[in-house]
């Protein structure tokens, strides 16, 4: 790997660890339920990037497969969430 790739990754690396710290910030402090809702959605973003990124410097293909499954998980946990938070059931 060249030197700009690996400069590039640890830039990469940075800015989504500071953005997952920043979610998790939200997540303690949020006023209100739905700052903690999308705090939750973003942190899960947070991770499949940088399970896409470990990917990346790593080389391998399976980290993407991985990113897929986290990205379904994180969808329906939200809309789970935010339903049981709306209505107080999940399923109807």
């Amino acid at each position: 790997m060249s030197a700009f790739a690996e400069i590039s990754l640890a830039i990469a690396f940075a800015a989504v660890s500071l953005a997952q710290i920043l979610a998790m910030v939200r997540l303690v402090k949020g006023p209100g339920t739905g700052d903690r809702i999308l705090a939750l959605d973003t942190m899960v973003l947070n991770a499949i990037g940088m399970i896409v990124l470990v990917g990346l410097a790593q080389g391998s293909q399976i980290y993407f497969e991985a990113a897929l499954i986290v990205a379904m998980l994180g969808f329906v946990s939200t809309v789970a969430y935010a339903r049981f938070v709306l209505r107080g059931d999940i399923i109807e």
